[in-house]
């Protein structure tokens, strides 16, 4: 059986293309990351997971050696800036406190470490190598402490976002400022006062512009150009044109990526997500508090309730949605044997390539058409409702990153944090029948070493149960 092709829609073009790699051997993608200012909010976990599905099928299809990830840190911003001055601390105590708790959340959502993690400081030579290089171009000019880069000095500027010249200035917010040659250019330098964090340059003690650092990042760790460039919808312009711009003109290339990917908008039940709303919500606070729905959400949930919606169309992030996915992870989990190998980091059984026909080839087709993950979680419940092997369903899992062993464990620990912190029968009556319609779920499916496990931790809880031949029929609390 063939492996299909993989198709991408390519914002640049604004087609599908079928994807063909610079060199197959070092299949390459950046992807925009966080700015460590402040916990990630809900839509920043989108291009997490959407990317990291797809990083987990380049490896699939090019070989785990052969792909390289680079997810960038913004550790250098006027955000973090007001934002320390605003805590009383360091810059450096935020953007490591910040970043920890990020690459938690990033885990909790089942996504793979990429293979690189660049910090925007680390790269500060590589970001004025570029600068000089535009300038000497005459792409770039410094003026009053600042360079800015040239916008008219380039005639394609703008064909990514395909927006006129308003729309544009519009969407940029651009500063006025008596040392800019156009409305349009943006800032690649700036000048730092003596509490702002700056590094010595050609131009005098400053700091770089943001667009700069992706630019630099990118080019350190891929090259001049690269296969794939990702990032949600609301960077294409002015962020991921002006990288284009920057990266294009420093180093004479007609592109800087072949291929843009974009994911879509994301609302909260209906409304966008404001703190204005009250509806702003967090991973971190997704995952660790009751602000959303009452209850605290496991990561796999998170990730199921994302890949249910294509990554290019707009999601509604709603408790019901996150309900339905919880549902549908447990029915999976009273079907998995988890007696099996044990999964390698890219979702392959350890040691144990899959074949190519272990697979189902409508779930390989779904996948490689643009992601379609909707169709793929489709296929994959049904190959669960079909009692596959476990072990076909344990490689269809890891190539999208749901862990039902990490679900597990975390719904066993909720559900006991939950039982002690709540205790009494009349508290517990409704997570006790939940419990107990897993394990007659499971019974059906004849995972006895779930039913027994499920039977188990509510004796260690002081519950007991009363089984017949037509099941469990009732329980009661041991005194």
């Amino acid at each position: 059986m063939s492996t299909p092709a993989l198709k991408i829609y390519n914002t640049l073009t604004r087609t599908k293309e079928e994807f063909r790699p610079i060199d197959p051997a070092h299949v390459r993608m950046y992807v925009c990351g966080p700015t460590v200012y402040d916990y990630a909010h809900i839509g920043n976990a989108r291009p997490l997971i959407v990317f990291d599905v797809l990083f987990r099928l380049l490896r699939h299809l090019y070989g785990a050696e052969h792909v390289t990830y680079v997810r960038n840190i913004t550790d250098v911003d006027d955000k973090i800036n007001a934002r320390a001055f605003e805590r009383g601390i360091s810059i450096r105590e935020l953007t490591e406190e910040t970043n920890k708790v990020f690459q938690q959340d990033v885990t909790a959502l089942g996504c793979l470490e990429p293979t690189v993690q660049p910090r925007a400081t680390e790269h500060i030579a590589q970001m004025v190598a570029i600068i000089e290089r535009l300038i000497a171009s005459g792409h770039a000019y410094a003026a009053d402490g600042h360079v800015l880069f040239d916008v008219p000095s380039m005639p394609t500027y703008g064909r990514l976002s395909r927006r006129s010249l308003d729309e544009m200035m519009a969407g940029a917010r651009v500063d006025v400022a008596p040392y800019k040659r156009g409305d349009m250019d943006f800032v690649l330098w700036k000048p730092s006062k003596a509490n702002e964090p700056g590094w010595d340059s050609p131009w005098g003690r400053g700091r770089p512009g943001w667009h700069i650092e992706c630019s630099a990042m990118s080019w350190a760790h891929l090259g001049e150009t690269f296969d794939i460039h990702g990032g949600g919808i609301d960077l294409v312009f002015p962020h991921h044109e002006n990288e284009i711009a920057q990266s294009c003109c420093a180093f004479g290339q007609d592109v800087m990526a072949n291929y843009w990917m974009h994911n879509g908008f994301l609302q909260v039940e209906g409304e966008k997500m404001s703190k204005s709303l009250g509806n702003f919500v967090t991973i971190h606070e997704l995952l660790h508090t009751e602000k959303f729905g009452g209850r605290e959400w496991l990561g796999p949930v998170l990730r199921l309730t994302m890949l249910r919606t294509h990554y290019r169309q707009p999601i509604d992030w709603t408790v019901k949605a996150l309900e339905e996915a919880e549902a549908k992870l447990t029915y999976w989990m009273t079907v998995m044997d988890f007696s099996v190998a044990p999964l390698g980091s890219d979702g392959r059984i350890a040691d144990q390539p899959p074949r190519s026909d272990e697979v189902p080839s409508t779930y390989m087709e779904a996948l490689s058409d643009d992601l379609n993950t909707p169709l793929a979680m489709q296929i994959l419940d049904r190959a669960f409702s079909e009692a596959r092997t476990d072990r076909v369903l344990s490689i269809m899992l890891g190539l999208s990153g749901i862990d039902l062993n990490a679900f597990r464990e975390g719904r066993n620990a909720r559900d006991q944090a939950f039982f002690e912190k709540h205790g009494g029968e009349e508290a517990t009556e409704e997570f006790v029948d939940r419990l107990v319609s897993e394990r007659l779920a499971a019974r059906a499916s004849k995972n006895w070493a779930e039913s027994d496990r499920i039977r188990d931790e509510l004796a260690a809880m002081g519950i007991a149960l009363k089984d017949n031949k037509d099941g469990t029929t009732s329980w009661e609390v041991k005194r």
